[in-house]
This record gives C-alpha cells, sequence and structure tokens, in this order.
C-alpha cells in the first residue's frame, strides 16, 4: 500500500477490493473505514481529529465521502473522496445528486479521486470529450485550481488496444503548488497512477504547505523533521 510506505497520515482508495473476494485491506498500523467503493484509513496515533461528513454526500454515501481533518492549531481541511461511477442500471453518476454548495465550503477544500470525465481541458491528447460538463462547471463556479499538468492517470487495453488518459483529477480552492507522477518509484500494480501533490494552506499561526501524495487516495498532514505538514493522497 503506498501510502503506508509514504507514512500517510490518511489514506483514501477508490474501486477498494472486496472483502467477499478474499482481498480485503488490513493493516495494523491503520484505523480503516469503508463503504463498498470507498475506503479510508486513519495512521494510528497521528493525532488528527477526523470527521466524516456523511450528511453532506447523503445519496451518493457509496460514492462520495466529504471527510474534514485537522490537528492542533491547524484550520480543517476537507478532503472530497470521489469514486463517479456510472450505475449500471440507471445509467447515473453519484455526483451530480450533491448539493456541492455545501460541500465545498469557501476555503481548505480539495476534491480528489476518479472522476470518470473526459476533456481537453485537463488532458490534451483527449479526442472524445464526454461527462465532464458538471465538473467544468463545478469549477469555474467554485473557483477551484486543477492540479493535473497533463500526463496520464490512467492507462487501459481491452480488444488488443491500449490506451491511456486523464480522469483522476486533484482540484482544490487553495493553490496546488506541485503535482506529478510518481511512477515507477511507487507503482500500483494497477491501471491507476501514483500521484503526488502539494497544496497551500493557511494555518492560524503562520502560512505553510501540505504535501500531498497517492493513487486514488486522499490525507492528511504529518509534521516532518522541519515542522512543516505533510498530506498525502493515494
Amino acid at each position: 500500500m503506498t501510502g503506508v510506505e509514504c507514512r500517510a497520515d490518511v489514506v483514501c482508495l477508490q474501486e477498494s477490493p472486496r472483502e467477499s473476494e478474499g482481498s480485503g485491506i488490513s493493516y495494523s498500523a491503520y484505523e480503516i473505514s469503508r463503504t463498498k467503493r470507498l475506503w479510508m484509513a486513519i495512521q494510528s496515533g497521528s493525532g488528527l481529529v477526523v470527521d466524516e461528513r456523511t450528511a453532506l454526500s447523503r445519496g451518493a454515501n457509496e460514492d462520495v465521502i466529504p471527510t474534514d481533518v485537522r490537528r492542533r492549531g491547524e484550520t480543517i481541511t476537507r478532503i472530497v473522496n470521489v469514486h463517479n461511477q456510472e450505475n449500471t442500471h440507471s445509467g447515473e453518476r453519484p455526483a451530480p445528486k450533491l448539493d456541492w454548495q455545501r460541500v465545498i465550503p469557501q476555503g481548505g477544500t480539495v476534491v480528489t479521486g476518479d472522476f470518470n470525465a473526459h476533456r481537453k481541458r485537463w488532458d490534451p491528447r483527449c479526442k472524445v470529450q464526454w461527462d465532464a460538463a458538471f465538473w467544468e462547471d463545478l469549477i469555474d463556479k467554485n473557483g477551484l485550481d486543477i492540479g493535473n499538468d497533463g500526463w496520464p492517470t490512467h492507462h487501459w487495453s481491452r480488444e488488443d488496444q491500449d490506451g491511456e488518459s486523464v480522469i483522476d483529477l486533484t482540484l482544490a480552492n487553495q493553490p496546488i503548488v506541485k503535482w506529478h507522477i510518481l511512477a515507477e518509484d511507487h507503482a500500483t500494480g494497477s491501471d491507476p497512477e501514483v500521484i503526488e501533490w502539494e497544496v497551500g494552506e493557511a494555518r492560524q499561526e503562520e502560512a505553510d504547505h501540505n504535501r500531498v501524495v497517492g493513487w486514488n487516495f486522499a490525507a492528511m498532514p504529518e509534521k516532518d523533521v522541519e515542522g512543516a505538514e505533510k498530506l498525502w493522497m493515494e
């Protein structure tokens, strides 16, 4: 688990393995909560105060989880973990069901995960644009920065054809000061890539930066030896 290797305080996973299939995840240093498709792991002893805001995702609780996290002396950061997969029966996607004006507060919000949306705005190689109008409208109305730099976050192979796309996004209403693919250093063993990103965050005492690393995961700050705080996303 990449988040564990990187000493992540919080790890959020989309399209998690199903325990009924004998592929459940456990790790002694983490406390794990889960839905059918989203998991969140909190490092034991991390000192984080965690508040899972399930009321904000009513109607899409299996696919969108807003979580507030903070340490003493910090402002709250809300991480919204998203898996926007089309329902095979209804054809609907879960994210548009939510009241995003309540989900995204004025500051300190990161929306991250598997958006399953194709657009030239974040994927310059995109030839067929679809399922992206909702996210573009959300980005524009809430002043969200797009952290992605155009590199593919997803690789696929079907019918003897290989392809790549950008469907795993990092959005924030605070500056995203760093974003890149970690490539072979933290291989996922699956089709999504490992992503490292860093956001600027206003603290009560001083301005600081948080660091986020991961693969379809989100995490919150861990103080390093220099007193900076790290925010990891896997």
